[in-house]
């Protein structure tokens, strides 16, 4: 992103460029925070949402300064793959998490 965002229009600075640099720190503070609370009733579960949202709004921040700005089409172009992997791999551990809670609290259950 060091070599994306500064090249935005100044136009830019509290949408886009904002939005590209905060959507992009949060992934990982999302999921960070969210590991701090598993032990909340699907309380990581809404962090990874959050993550995954986060993910998505960065993939359509990058296609907009590709496609709008032409600010390094091929970094953005591999940084939206990058970003549509980690996207896929967030919610793959949500569903194995959502399906592992789930399990997790059936068995707590003394009634069935």
């Amino acid at each position: 992103m060091r070599q994306i965002v500064p090249k935005l229009p100044e136009s830019e600075k509290f949408d886009l460029k904002d939005q590209l640099s905060r959507s992009t720190k949060a992934v990982p503070r999302l999921i960070a925070e969210g590991d701090g609370k598993k032990h909340q009733r699907l309380g990581f579960q809404k962090y990874l949402d959050d993550a995954m949202t986060e993910i998505n709004e960065t993939i359509v921040s990058l296609s907009h300064t590709k496609d709008i700005y032409q600010i390094e089409p091929k970094l953005c172009t591999q940084l939206i793959r990058e970003y549509d992997v980690l996207g896929r791999q967030v919610y793959c551990l949500s569903e194995a998490w959502d399906k592992f809670s789930y399990r997790g609290r059936k068995e707590i259950n003394p009634n069935p």
